[in-house]
């Protein structure tokens, strides 16, 4: 009976080609640097096979630029960049097919950009590096004397290779993208919790309608009850939002944000549900929805009272159900996520008119949270100008002091647009103010809406006069003195375009 020549069959090509992709694979699955994993892979490659100047480009916007490469020189790896349909390397990119050279010393289609001599080199191959049918880069190699393969045999392994190059590049990117979205993601719903805010830890204020807020924020924290914050623009909805997160059992879970009237109605169920690639014209890659982003934290969706009908369809089922498809897509996505919703609008009002899904409304409105505009909370005033001047102060190294007469001023304006105009307004002081103090003159020319006395005796008389009224005049008065300008208007009165816009329409002005 022959003996069985172990020699003899480690010798073999076939051996030498699986054992080939074998240490291909495994370096790749071991290697967490696609760099390092590609050049460990082209050096197998030079070893095992013979293979020369094995080289992997990756295609950026439509050049091909060295990847990885064995035994190119940096200087050499720049300058070996090829356009699609340039060189044997460019025309197996654009082409998709492997591409062969027979003779790289008279053939002009082999540019050799890179300048490196090859006496021993014969042959070059290139194949496309190709993910779903797109081309995402191209491997190439040197055949030479010493190759133990031929042209088919290159071929072949260099296909097979080059398919897994290309899921591991393409692995590696998507990866790189999904990294930086979440970093960008992470950086925007970032919340600064101050540790320098008193009383409630970081909502200011002590007067009486607040601590009502704060005990019904204490109470309902812990559990996973939806809840309705209300409140006029500015007044703090996404700082009670957050607090009820913070003392909640998913404060260490996303918190993520979404103001439903920034985002037009076609790009809104995107936002909150995610889309699947190719639902749409923009839809490139597939994205996750707010939704699935707040997964196991807290969702806050401001200004809930403005979104379209659709939207409020598949939010009630969201709510009842706890699942929802992508825009696009039709397998279905399981959600545990606490809602805090938060509206400046009358919802009920819209519930009547047909503008509103009772439905919806009632599932929403579980646990009611008011927010008092500024004008209702007293001393709270006089705590959050402190606040805020304490903090102008730090930002813009300038030392500014507001006088008594000045601070009543400010205390008996009635402030329409709120903590928010309330904040801009301090700036505006620590920004222009004389740093030998704000006087009561000083007072009434920083404050527009008080721009002689005889405004500020109106603006200071309220008791005859509804809170409504008296935001009406405000917004009034600055128009007139901006002759119409709503952007002007806006900005002096601290709140946005839109605001006023819907404050204009509100009191029919």
């Amino acid at each position: 009976m022959p003996m069985f020549d172990k020699t003899a069959c480690n010798s073999c090509l076939t051996t030498k080609e699986l054992t080939t992709l074998y240490e291909i694979a495994s370096v790749i699955s071991n290697h967490y640097d696609l760099a390092t994993s590609l050049d460990k892979s082209l050096k197998i490659l030079k070893h095992t096979l013979n293979l020369e100047n094995c080289v992997v480009h990756i295609l950026e916007d439509d050049t091909l630029n060295v990847l990885a490469g064995v035994e190119l020189s940096k200087i050499q790896k720049n300058l070996a960049s090829y356009k699609l349909g340039e060189g044997v390397t460019g025309l197996a990119a654009q082409s998709k097919e492997p591409v062969v050279v027979e003779n790289i010393h008279n053939d002009t289609l082999f540019l050799n950009k890179s300048g490196k001599r090859d006496f021993n080199g014969q042959s070059y191959v290139a194949v496309p590096l190709m993910v779903e049918n797109k081309t995402i880069g191209v491997l190439g190699a040197n055949i030479t004397k010493t190759t133990e393969i031929g042209f088919e045999d290159s071929v072949r392994i260099l296909t097979i290779v080059s398919s897994i190059f290309a899921q591991t590049i393409h692995s590696s990117q998507m990866n790189e993208m999904e990294k930086e979205r979440l970093k960008e993601l992470k950086l925007y719903y970032k919340m600064e919790w101050d540790s320098k805010v008193h009383n409630f830890g970081d909502i200011i204020g002590d007067s009486p309608k607040m601590q009502q807020v704060f005990q019904v924020i204490q109470r309902i924290a812990q559990s996973d009850v939806t809840v309705l914050v209300r409140g006029e623009t500015g007044t703090g909805k996404e700082l009670v939002a957050a607090a009820i997160h913070k003392r909640s059992k998913r404060q260490n879970e996303p918190f993520i944000k979404l103001n439903c009237a920034a985002i037009t109605d076609t790009l809104l169920e995107s936002e909150l549900f995610g889309h699947e690639k190719g639902a749409f014209t923009d839809a490139r890659e597939t994205r996750k929805g707010r939704f699935e982003l707040a997964h196991g934290g807290t969702l806050f969706l401001d200004e809930i009272g403005d979104i379209s009908a659709s939207a409020q369809v598949k939010l009630l089922r969201v709510l009842q159900e706890r699942e929802f498809e992508r825009v696009g897509g039709s397998k279905t996505i399981k959600v545990n996520v606490r809602l805090v919703a938060a509206t400046n609008r009358n919802l009920e009002k819209m519930v009547e008119e047909g503008d509103f899904r009772e439905d919806l409304y009632y599932r929403l409105n579980v646990i009611p949270i008011d927010l008092p505009p500024v004008r209702e909370r007293g001393d709270d005033i006089e705590q959050l100008v402190n606040f805020f001047l304490e903090r102008a102060i730090k930002n813009h190294k300038k030392s500014v002091k507001i006088t008594k007469e000045a601070m009543k001023i400010l205390c008996q304006y009635p402030w329409p647009g709120n903590v928010r105009e309330l904040e801009n307004t301090i700036e505006r002081i620590v920004l222009m103010g004389n740093e030998s103090g704000i006087s009561e003159h000083d007072m009434l020319l920083l404050l527009p809406a008080l721009h002689d006395k005889k405004q500020s005796k109106t603006a200071v008389s309220t008791e005859n006069k509804t809170l409504d009224d008296m935001e009406k005049e405000a917004i009034a008065n600055s128009l007139k003195r901006h002759n119409g300008n709503q952007s002007h208007a806006a900005k002096e009165l601290g709140i946005s375009l839109r605001q006023i816009g819907y404050k204009i329409k509100k009191y029919e002005i």
